[in-house]
């Protein structure tokens, strides 16, 4: 089973890790498990009011293969976690480093996305908000994740292809990526339908 971390932070995006979390853990094999930079109490957007018991230091142990840090409002925050020197740590490891919404913010501040292929919610988001980023040369304007040398990032609308690329990356079946892929997108692949 593959071991993937969730990084929780006070006013985590609620859309950002159902599809990676629930269905990940629930019907495709992947191991969760729920981190905070520090544990306890961690109230989402939403207001749903969670208890993370672990702290970042427990993936030491733990080893995941893939570190994913969910989007919300503190990334934009002077306040923000300052998780650099970890992440690097991480992904020097060979930890899959992900990231969604305002934590691909953590990712440029660590200096992840300056050689690598990499998309977020905009361009300016990320030169905005992270003083460290120099990648913008390789920043892909697109609606899905992108994927480039065991980094993994995506805007927050896409948190279907951002579950789909953290799945590819922990080698779960490609076949079983693309049955996730094929029913979350069987929605929009029927067309509008008139109610009379």
């Amino acid at each position: 089973m593959a071991r993937v971390a969730v990084l929780l932070t006070q006013g985590f995006a609620d859309w950002e890790y159902g599809v990676l979390c629930g269905l990940g853990q629930g019907y495709f094999g992947l191991e969760i498990r729920y981190v905070a930079p520090e544990p306890g109490v961690v109230t989402s957007m939403g207001g749903l009011v969670a208890r993370v018991q672990d702290g970042c230091e427990a993936l030491a142990s733990w080893n995941p293969e893939a570190l994913v840090v969910i989007g919300g409002t503190i990334w934009e925050q002077p306040n923000a976690p300052e998780l650099s020197a970890w992440l690097q740590d991480l992904h020097a490891r060979g930890t899959v480093i992900a990231g969604i919404c305002g934590g691909t913010l953590a990712l440029a501040r660590a200096g992840l996305l300056n050689a690598r292929r990499h998309t977020s919610n905009d361009p300016a988001f990320l030169g905005t908000n992270a003083d460290s980023y120099a990648g913008a040369a390789r920043y892909v304007d697109q609606a899905t994740a992108v994927s480039d040398g065991g980094v993994i990032t995506a805007a927050g609308t896409a948190p279907v292809s951002f579950a789909a690329e953290i799945m590819t990356a922990v080698d779960i079946p490609l076949e079983t990526v693309h049955q996730l892929k094929s029913m979350l997108g069987a929605e929009h692949k029927a067309g509008p339908v008139s109610v009379s």
